[in-house]
């Protein structure tokens, strides 16, 4: 196995290991297999890769750095809000711990809720300190590249701008911020975990990882606009409820330290920002044992609720789901919503597409007044929730579960295709509609109910634009098919089949020079739709 140069430098610290009564050696080894295995794991930012595999040697890991590199340029506007350190350091901090605690809970949390060492080890004549240290140093060791990287350039910058003193103390901060992360999270768990079941923790996980996600697509946004705040003046003062957010521990540290701040609110932040990490590591060490048996939680069944009735009502609505359809429309509900992998590669773009229709309105919102922006056509800018629509009808077709397609082969179906169209309705029903619904809400507080017939055209459009996703597509079996086959060439034909969309706004902003011209392309919409539709047979 290889020697890594980390543990090589935690061979410098082994008679301080040796002296709180850890097995050395024996610790280094599993730290020395931890990492190797690591070594095979690809990072949650890294999912919407479809590639199907990458080369044995290397490191997905550290290929991802780079992305937390990027992240890392949001903090540096923060560096020069004119030396108001309260508001200052408290944004930057905020925004840093963030990002450390989303990647902690995304990509590591494997480690921390890791049943291999209870299973292998308690077997082995291994102290349960050694085991817990060699886990502890596992997240440790993880956290402090994500750190270096996330910080490595706002810190060059720091040190040109602001001076070592500054910078020094903003390195301290980052790595008892870290400490606090990594106890504050564990602690989080095991509170979870007492109180829950192990699948709601499951549950919890999954939607961080969902949220990383949409913040590595809309991340560069918020680099755009932070630059904004560079010239802003802002005042903070000092309340109780600021003793309950750790960034404002760090904020008070710097007022008293380099701001000359002598007040009593500052004096306990500060103190807090010192102890705060300690306490809450040394509190984590000793409730390891009670985290330890709690874990088991995670391997218990629990037992399912029963699928709800509400569903039911679809039966009286045969025009839009057929009885035919009715199992199957429950059954890929279900999937969808229990199916952890396809949540974590579809509900991401769900978030992209809820946020980029207002990144595009508001980009041309600064260019004019309210009334102006209001009596606009920027209202199509909705067309961009289509946008989930493409990968989401591709992925319908995979599942972590796929083996279990065989029971398409001995259902007493006729056409066993009436699966993908009651998928597709599945979809349109659970995902996209309120999706699209929360959006157009929004949209009408912000045009007016004048655009009612506009929104009415949009989703006639989506529903066209499914039919023609899934026809280009290769029309497998829904959940039928491994992750893993989604083939590279799906990225051209998602781009192939996203440049629909602006033929659909092309052909709407035409619409509306005509009179009546916005209900005139509803009813054309709709014929076009119910034509397509009858063609999924």
């Amino acid at each position: 196995m290889e020697n890594f140069f980390i543990l090589k430098l935690l061979d410098l610290f082994k008679p301080l290991f040796l002296k709180m009564g850890v097995e050395y050696k024996t610790m280094r080894r599993i730290l020395q297999v931890k990492l190797t295995m690591d070594q095979r794991r690809k990072p949650t930012v890294f999912n919407q890769s479809r590639k199907k595999k990458d080369k044995p040697e290397t490191n997905e890991f550290f290929k991802s750095l780079w992305i937390y590199a990027l992240f890392g340029l949001m903090l540096i506007p923060f560096l020069f809000l004119n030396d108001n350190y309260l508001f200052q350091v408290s944004i930057l901090f905020s925004i840093f711990m963030f990002i450390i605690m989303t990647t902690l809970i995304s990509d590591f949390s494997s480690v921390l809720l890791d049943l291999r060492d209870k299973s292998v080890l308690d077997t082995k004549p291994v102290k349960s300190k050694t085991v817990s240290m060699a886990k502890l140093l596992h997240v440790t060791i993880y956290l402090l590249y994500i750190t270096l990287a996330t910080t490595m350039i706002p810190l060059v910058v720091s040190v040109i701008f602001k001076g070592i003193l500054f910078t020094g103390l903003l390195l301290v901060s980052f790595a008892l911020a870290d400490v606090f992360i990594i106890a504050f999270t564990a602690l989080l768990y095991l509170f979870i975990l007492r109180y829950f079941d192990g699948e709601k923790l499951k549950d919890i996980i999954n939607y961080v990882q969902i949220a990383l996600s949409v913040g590595v697509m809309i991340g560069y946004q918020v680099v755009a606009r932070s630059f904004e705040l560079v010239n802003l003046d802002y005042h903070l003062d000092f309340a109780w409820w600021q003793l309950l957010l750790p960034p404002m521990w760090f904020a008070g540290l710097f007022d008293v330290l380099l701001g000359g701040s002598r007040s009593f609110g500052n004096l306990i932040l500060t103190l807090l920002a010192v102890l705060g990490p300690i306490v809450s590591i040394l509190l984590y060490v000793k409730m390891i044992p009670d985290f330890e048996r709690n874990l088991q939680k995670l391997t218990a069944q629990t037992g399912k609720k029963k699928a709800s009735s509400k569903w039911k009502v679809f039966r009286s609505l045969p025009f839009f789901i057929s009885k035919e359809e009715l199992p199957f429309f429950r059954f890929t509900r279900i999937m969808m919503k229990n199916e952890r992998d396809f949540k974590l590669k579809v509900y991401p773009s769900l978030g992209f597409a809820v946020v980029i229709p207002f990144v595009f309105m508001f980009n041309g919102y600064g260019m004019m007044t309210f009334e102006e922006f209001r009596a606009s056509s920027y209202y199509l800018t909705i067309y961009s929730v289509m946008l989930v629509i493409p990968a989401s009808v591709i992925m319908l077709a995979h599942s972590g579960s796929y083996k279990g397609g065989w029971i398409y082969q001995v259902s007493p179906l006729k056409n066993p295709f009436i699966l993908n169209k009651a998928a597709l309705k599945a979809f349109l029903f659970q995902l996209f509609l309120p999706l699209f619904l929360l959006v157009s809400i929004i949209f009408s507080f912000l045009f007016g109910l004048r655009v009612l017939d506009d929104l009415l055209a949009v989703l006639v459009a989506a529903l066209i634009f499914t039919v023609l996703c899934y026809l280009a597509g290769d029309k497998e079996l829904a959940f039928s098919q491994p992750f893993d086959a989604v083939k590279q060439s799906g990225d051209i034909r998602l781009f192939l089949l996203m440049l629909i969309i602006p033929v659909f706004v092309g052909l709407h902003y035409l619409a509306l020079k005509l009179p009546f011209g916005a209900m005139g392309y509803v009813v054309l919409l709709l014929v076009l739709n119910l034509l397509l539709w009858k063609r999924l047979k």
